[in-house]
């Protein structure tokens, strides 16, 4: 029988506070006592009793062994409260999950995450995710309120603008480096608008992630009236966003019980007025918003005004978006975990330092391609060298240069490549799950080289707060000079911006919105 906590959201919270208090009054109790201790043997050390009884160790050993008690429980209390803030990764992630062996990777991902969190999540971020969850508790599926909103819209009663929870449907799409970056955009949007996000499970999404949030679920019920119509959606359909704009059927009387945002990069000039605030209006009122994007749209999200104050406010340093986002929402199930934990306890746990390299071939013709080979820094005692790629001949040549020939400080390099799937097999679970523990080991690695507009590479340097090395795309099968340049931020990149500008209502260069680093 599943056991369901009694509290609130809000009592949640502030049991979790009233626990920490007790921490702090515990050792302030107990420093309290310590002191009163030492105070006591500095007096019977300042004032010796007689030969006597210094012959007998009861009249002093007992103090001793009291204070060092005292001062053993002051440290463990200390390093349990710091254990506990490192597995809630500063207070990111909830700590209100009834069975935590459900979802392994919840927890101990800290411990194998050496530099831990990039920077510490501003209080604010961290306070509206504790509301968010309790409005997702509230209104996700399988609660009353979801029940009441999805039977009016398989009846199509008329909604008001007073329908207690309103939606975001994230339909599952594209390639998975793809859909784990929308996930997080499509997140970050509901948050922005007050909204629940739910997510399209598609064909593997239940097999790889965990369910994020406490005591509900984020996963689509397969009875929803619109299932069948997913795959269907496109720019053409009627209830798509941009065509309604098109065709002027949209005012201050248009009654729409959902709307389908196509945020794809094959995306027209009237889809991207989604992006303008003054569209954003009609958008309010509509209880569901189905949306099918394989694009990392947060940079553009940044440039909104009416979502600006409070975006400074969640996240008071922009680089760190996606690596806070992907860090509270992402976690491997089990199966994927497995994967994660045995590979890297058993090739890269015990070096000195951890390098990732991923190469993502575009190009259709046979690699690999030769790329330059560069001066690494310092002389660490042993060096394990993480590849990825759907290729092996990359992983085959770099591993044996590295056998035949030492290397000039005499360091230990041990170079390893879990898997090389030769294509891309979206479709295919067991590709995916290995895809998915791919970039998570990636992630763990202490410096990272990855292909430009490779999604896979995004989300490894991503979560793993990490500024990487880019390896620049060959043109005409020749590797540009320089081949690995220094990146300009850890955000991933949004590959299909829109060149408009809303308020001179006039196509644009983004860059002079905003510094391309956040692009």
């Amino acid at each position: 029988m599943k056991k369901l906590s009694l509290l609130p959201s809000d009592l949640d919270t502030k049991c979790s506070f009233t626990l920490s208090l007790m921490s702090m009054m515990g050792f302030f109790v107990a420093s309290f006592v310590l002191c009163s201790v030492i105070f006591s043997v500095s007096i019977v050390l300042r004032d010796p009793p007689s030969d006597a009884a210094l012959h007998e160790p009861s009249s002093l050993t007992p103090l001793l062994q009291i204070a060092q008690t005292l001062q053993d429980f002051v440290n463990e209390t200390s390093d349990s409260v710091e254990l506990q803030q490192d597995k809630l990764l500063g207070g990111l992630l909830a700590d209100g999950f009834d069975d935590e062996e459900t979802c392994l990777s919840r927890y101990q991902s800290a411990m194998y995450y050496h530099k831990g969190l990039s920077e510490k999540p501003s209080s604010y971020l961290i306070s509206r995710l504790r509301k968010y969850e309790a409005q997702h508790k509230q209104c996700g599926p399988y609660t009353e309120s979801y029940n009441k909103t999805v039977e009016q819209l398989r009846s199509g009663a008329q909604f008001t603008e007073s329908s207690e929870c309103k939606y975001v449907l994230w339909i599952s799409f594209s390639g998975l480096g793809n859909r784990i970056l929308t996930l997080a955009s499509a997140f970050l949007y509901a948050l922005l608008t007050n909204r629940v996000l739910v997510v399209d499970p598609g064909t593997d999404m239940v097999d790889l992630f965990c369910e994020p949030f406490p005591d509900s679920s984020w996963f689509l019920p397969s009875d929803f009236p619109l299932n069948v119509q997913f795959n269907n959606f496109s720019q053409n359909s009627d209830q798509c966003y941009g065509k309604m704009l098109k065709n002027k059927a949209v005012t201050d009387s248009t009654v729409a019980s959902f709307v389908y945002l196509h945020i794809a990069r094959d995306y027209d000039d009237h889809d991207k007025l989604f992006f303008c605030d003054e569209e954003q209006r009609f958008l309010r009122n509509v209880p569901w918003l189905m949306m099918k994007t394989d694009n990392y749209f947060v940079p553009y999200v940044l440039l909104m005004p009416s979502f600006e104050q409070e975006l400074n406010d969640l996240f008071p340093n922009k680089e760190t978006v996606f690596h806070f986002l992907g860090r509270y929402l992402l976690h491997p199930t089990n199966n994927v975990w497995g994967l994660v934990v045995r590979y890297y306890q058993a090739y890269l746990a015990k070096a000195d330092e951890r390098v990732g390299i991923q190469i993502r071939v575009f190009d259709t013709k046979p690699g690999p391609f030769q790329h330059d080979a560069t001066n690494s820094s310092g002389i660490p005692k042993s060096r394990a060298v993480l590849m990825t790629s759907l290729n092996s001949g990359y992983f085959e040549k770099v591993r044996d240069i590295y056998w035949e020939f030492p290397t000039v400080t005499g360091e230990a390099v041990g170079v390893y490549q879990p898997s090389h799937e030769g294509y891309q097999q979206t479709q295919k679970q067991m590709h995916n799950q290995k895809a998915w523990a791919e970039m998570y080991l990636l992630s763990l690695t202490d410096v990272l080289a990855t292909s430009s507009w490779s999604t896979f590479g995004y989300v490894a340097h991503g979560l793993g707060g990490l500024k990487l090395r880019i390896l620049y795309k060959p043109e005409n099968r020749t590797v540009p000079d320089p081949p690995c340049p220094c990146a300009m931020s850890m955000e991933p990149c949004f590959h299909a911006p829109p060149f408009f500008n809303c308020k001179a209502k006039r196509g644009t260069y983004t860059g002079e919105l905003v510094p391309c680093e956040a692009l």
